[in-house]
């Protein structure tokens, strides 16, 4: 999870008391003032006397969050976000066998060069689950290697016909207990499930 804190803020010409979220990619205002700001778009952050200062698309923003928390949120601005790459934890030497087939061009560039060609040398299975039948078939193939986690890649969103609630339920329902999730792209996201 991000940065979390209550803060006095000013954006534009607005002032108030804001619940400020700093994720991966984006930072959230919430409360009095709403936004949210891409980090990608974020420019000109600087700290003086405790205030984190930046604009974003020509809007000036001031977060009150004190010396040593707005030196570090400036400092996580500055961060790239991990790649897809790492968030799998393929940024090593580690290989995942893939389930199914993606036309995901973040998924493929992610895992380019780093498939295996059997169960056996894979650190994780990939499962590409769009279905009940594509859920299952990834159990079965992981109960051949005891002990792999799988990485279950589903579309995202209330519109996705298979998606988180009834992949979690299946999966805790198998023995598998949800340790990580991350997005994948705008069509897809990620949950890994490792065995209990």
């Amino acid at each position: 999870m991000g940065r979390e804190a209550t803060v006095h803020a000013e954006v534009g010409t607005a002032a108030d008391e804001v619940g400020a979220l700093l994720e991966s990619t984006e930072l959230i205002l919430r409360g009095a003032i709403r936004r949210r700001f891409a980090k990608a778009a974020i420019t000109q952050v600087s700290v003086r006397g405790g205030v984190l200062r930046f604009n974003v698309d020509g809007e000036q923003v001031a977060l009150h969050l004190g010396d040593k928390a707005a030196q570090a949120w400036a400092d996580a601005i500055a961060k790239p976000p991990p790649s897809l790459r790492k968030k799998l934890g393929l940024d090593d030497d580690a290989l995942a066998f893939l389930a199914g087939q993606t036309n995901d061009g973040a998924l493929i560039e992610a895992i380019d060069g780093r498939q295996a060609s059997d169960l056996a040398s894979a650190a994780m299975l990939l499962a590409i689950i769009e279905s009940p039948t594509d859920l299952a078939v990834a159990i079965e193939l992981q109960a051949t290697t005891p002990g792999l986690p799988i990485w279950a890649i589903y579309p995202k969103g209330r519109a996705a016909a298979f998606g988180d609630t009834p992949i979690r339920s299946a999966m805790r329902e198998a023995g598998f207990r949800d340790t990580k999730s991350c997005a994948v792209s705008d069509r897809l996201t990620a949950t890994r499930y490792n065995p209990t």
